[in-house]
């Protein structure tokens, strides 16, 4: 079997180096030899040797390339990404890809050709890099009707995150620290503000539950607005602050949504920190499993992306009839809630509890105006907090004065609606910080 490589940047380098390196054993895992035999790049990359190998400056040249049986998608982006695959798939190719975003905006047109010509596409390093999460949806938890998917699927956005809560950094700070060290672009604003997770949220959802993939029915919320301030809070409370991924079926329909959460300390998750990934899946047969490790990186991504070369190399060799099994959902959820599976949950209208920090005057009187709003909108509070000073003392100042609540499960137009009347009062004199508390059972 072929194999043609479109890109020669860090991960395709990676595969190339890993390829070398287990050649005669990937040879024995794949069934038959299984060969690198042309990239596709405009320039050499000297962190891989490819003296081997045809190299055309035309990456499209190796979809031309009659004698490629598997294009292998590593440029990125979505054009000319989204025309190599789909006329890969037009030359009866089959294709694998590490390309998240590709999927998740594409990925029912891609998947509908590939069944069309009888050819596989795979996708397993465009989520969580090196963590087989979705052969574990696809094969391993096939038996399951899956419950719930919760993730930290974004590295840059984890080390920033921990940097926060270990060294007391501000986000601005661990973020400069991350671009310096290469986890975070020079434009970060996909990885700090949810989009990249919401593209691979996407893709779990569908693999998981038969949603449409369409990136754009996630709600999606970054990191930027949490402080250092939060950081200390949740620690005190007994959480920890993880940017997560969450898709969960309810009788209401799917909830898909990124944002910052506190989770508490105890959870596996809550201690997965620096650059690394973690995804927790429910399935109502096994009950709760957590998938942890390299999330990005050029060998751990490679390490999917050979996986998904070998899984296609090994069914031509025994002479399986190779098709986008990838595309259809793995597992049936409850029949409760299998019909309104398809209709994603708006924000407003989720179940969940909730964490405030709020900035109010030093005054007499303060907290219990604030509990009374909360009343009123039935929202009972768990825990308060009032820090570096005793609201209500006899020295008055004009610093503020930080009261953190945490509330119950409520609904989450109504607690909008109770935040809209506390920031309305007088003695609270900056937009409450929110951030929604997440069990992760």
């Amino acid at each position: 079997m072929n194999i043609g490589i479109c890109g020669l940047g860090t991960v395709a380098c990676g595969v190339i180096n890993v390829w070398q390196r287990n050649q005669s054993l990937l040879t024995s895992r794949a069934g038959q030899n299984s060969v690198i035999t042309h990239i596709g790049a405009r320039r050499d990359n000297p962190a891989c040797d490819t003296h081997a190998y045809t190299v055309s400056r035309d990456i499209f040249a190796v979809v031309n390339d009659p004698s490629v049986d598997v294009v292998v998608e590593l440029i990125g982006g979505i054009e000319p990404a989204r025309q190599l695959v789909m006329e890969a798939i037009a030359a009866g190719k089959h294709v694998v890809t590490a390309n998240k975003a590709l999927i998740a905006e594409h990925g029912d047109e891609i998947l509908a050709a590939a069944a069309l010509a009888d050819v596989e596409v795979r996708f397993e390093a465009a989520v969580a890099g090196g963590i087989p999460v979705i052969k574990a949806l696809t094969e391993g938890l096939s038996g399951n009707a899956i419950e719930s998917i919760v993730g930290i699927i974004n590295g840059t956005g984890n080390y920033i995150l921990t940097e926060m809560r270990e060294k007391n950094r501000s986000f601005e700070d661990a973020l400069a620290d991350a671009q310096r060290l290469g986890y975070a672009e020079a434009d970060p604003t996909y990885d700090v503000e949810g989009i990249d997770a919401a593209q691979k949220l996407t893709i779990l959802a569908a693999l998981a539950f038969g949603t449409p993939l369409d990136a754009s029915r996630c709600y999606t919320e970054g990191i930027s607005a949490v402080s250092v301030a939060d950081m200390t809070y949740a620690n005190e409370l007994g959480y920890c602050i993880k940017h997560l991924g969450i898709a969960r079926a309810t009788k209401q329909g799917l909830e898909m949504r990124v944002h910052p959460a506190l989770i508490p300390k105890s959870r596996l998750i809550a201690n997965v920190n620096g650059v690394l990934n973690a995804v927790a899946i429910h399935g109502d047969a096994v009950g709760p499993t957590l998938f942890c490790g390299a999330g990005a990186g050029a060998e751990p991504t490679a390490s999917a992306v050979i996986a998904d070369i070998v899984d296609i190399s090994r069914k031509m060799a025994c002479g399986s009839k190779v098709s986008s099994d990838v595309s259809a959902a793995p597992s049936e959820p409850q029949a409760s809630v299998q019909a309104a599976l398809h209709r994603v949950v708006p924000i407003t209208d989720i179940h969940c509890a909730y964490y405030l920090r709020i900035a109010a005057a030093n005054r007499p009187g303060v907290l219990s105006q604030i509990t009374q709003v909360l009343s009123d909108a039935d929202i009972s509070v768990e825990g308060v907090r009032q820090h570096e000073h005793t609201v209500g003392a006899h020295t008055h100042t004009n610093e503020p004065v930080p009261i953190v609540l945490t509330t119950n499960v409520t609904l989450e137009s109504n607690f909008r609606a109770a935040v809209a009347q506390i920031e309305m009062l007088d003695t609270v004199l900056q937009p409450v910080s929110i951030i929604r508390i997440e069990s992760v059972d």
